[in-house]
């Protein structure tokens, strides 16, 4: 199999100042990212040369699939690599504002507005024991949005759940700048998001 590596950064470390700061993205990138490609790597060292050659967010979408002493390995692994392949992503300089295009409707569409989506997400982010994500989330099943918390690193898709945009509230994605105010963070990064990207994301497939 190829071995995965650590994506590239679409932007400079210091892009998202003042909503995140430099330091933060550039440990956050090169340290915490690079684990989880490091740990899912050796987890699929362990599989069968089929489930190999899968790609990673099939795997997590089936992970019934995967033997028991190799899942949580890459469950937590997997999902970490994903999750943060899909975060910086969803983020750019001089970003922000309200969504557009049709992932507009959708949320409109589920949670009446996009005030109220973004106050039930920032809510219900900020108030996640521990470590987790908050999520935007396309479900196939409803042909809706919806949001969706997480636990560690475990990705929605494990959940039959297409990710869309998502926010990592780990300690170690904020706790340089804002120390143990979650929610400062939680309203910082909104000036961040890409809607672009998520509208993207969501047209490719709502079918």
């Amino acid at each position: 199999m190829g071995k995965y590596t650590l994506p590239e950064m679409p932007y400079k470390y210091d892009a998202l100042e003042p909503h995140i700061d430099a330091r933060t993205m550039e440990i956050h990138h090169t340290k915490h990212h690079q684990k989880y490609t490091d740990g899912m790597n050796a987890a699929l060292e362990k599989l069968s040369s089929e489930l190999q050659n899968k790609d990673i967010t099939e795997i997590l979408s089936n992970l019934s699939q995967v033997p028991d002493d190799v899942k949580g390995a890459l469950n937590f692994n997997g999902g970490g690599y994903d999750n943060h392949k899909l975060f910086w992503n969803n983020m750019k300089p001089s970003g922000g504002g309200e969504a557009g295009g049709s992932i507009a409707d959708a949320i409109n569409s589920s949670f009446g507005s996009f005030a109220s989506f973004k106050d039930t997400f920032s809510k219900n982010t900020a108030v996640i024991q521990g470590s987790g994500w908050g999520w935007l989330v396309y479900n196939s099943e409803s042909s809706k949005v919806e949001y969706k918390a997480m636990p560690n690193q475990t990705s929605p898709r494990t959940e039959g759940l297409i990710p869309l945009l998502g926010l990592d509230v780990w300690e170690h994605a904020y706790y340089l700048k804002y120390q143990n105010k979650r929610p400062d963070y939680v309203s910082a990064w909104w000036n961040t998001v890409n809607w672009e990207e998520v509208d993207n994301r969501f047209s490719k497939v709502k079918g």
